[in-house]
Parts: C-alpha cells; sequence; structure tokens
C-alpha cells in the first residue's frame, strides 16, 4: 500500500544519526545515494519502496509534528522491540512507552514507542505470541 512515509527535520545529520541506531535493530538499512542535494536520508527499500524519508521541508520552514501521526514499524521480535526503544533513548528520542504487552490491541501485541529529537511519534510492534 505504501510507497514511503515523510517526517520532517530540523537537523539532517541527527536524524541520520538517530534513524541509523534506531532503525538497526529493526533490519533497516539507510539507503545510500538517496538525495544528491542532501536534504533527506531514506532506510528500508529503494524507490518504489517501502521506506521511511525523512527530509527537511521543502518550504523552509521549521519542521513540525503532526498531532495524532505517529509511524509504526514491523519488529521480528519483542527483543528488537526492545532494542529500538533502548536505542532510540541512548540516541536523543524520548520514551513514549516503554515496551511491553498492549492487550487492549491483541493478544500478542507488544510494542515500545518513542519521540525522536525533533518530535515525530514512533513505535516498533512485535504481534508473534512470546517464544517462551
Amino acid at each position: 500500500m505504501f510507497s514511503y512515509v515523510s517526517l520532517g527535520t530540523c537537523d539532517l545529520a541527527r536524524a541520520m544519526r538517530f534513524y541509523d541506531a534506531v532503525l538497526s535493530p529493526l533490519g533497516h538499512a539507510r539507503i545510500e545515494d538517496y538525495d544528491p542535494e542532501d536534504r533527506s536520508a531514506a532506510w528500508g527499500q529503494d524507490d518504489p519502496g517501502p521506506h521511511l524519508w525523512v527530509t527537511q521541508p521543502f518550504d523552509g520552514q521549521p519542521a513540525s509534528v503532526g498531532n495524532g501521526t505517529m509511524v509504526s514499524f514491523l519488529a521480528e521480535s519483542r527483543a528488537a522491540v526492545d532494542a529500538f526503544h533502548a536505542a532510540a533513548l541512548a540516541h536523543g528520542g524520548t520514551d513514549e512507552g516503554t515496551p511491553g504487552l498492549r492487550p487492549q490491541y491483541g493478544p500478542h501485541f507488544y510494542a515500545g514507542y518513542v519521540r525522536d529529537p525533533d518530535g515525530n511519534k514512533l513505535n516498533a510492534v512485535c504481534y508473534r505470541p512470546s517464544p517462551d
């Protein structure tokens, strides 16, 4: 369904460090040579995607956060959710919900929520049962 999701940043170098760290545990690498103008970066698969695109706004105004907007990343394991959350906090993100089960969304819905350094809300979620 999606080609890409775009988030704004006011500091591309900081965003690249953050997303390199938090997306690595989920198996997503930065796409090399994505933007020859050095205004954006992307992680995931090159066009047609899917990928996360982080960019400085084209209108030249500061990036702002959408109220009610969140990007959710699929994780293969609960350990990957934990690693995503820890990497976010270690790289300038803030906690929006400690990793754990959210049974209101399903019996195996295990997620951790953060905000990136620009304030964008993210989560990583694993739908698999715990490997007892």
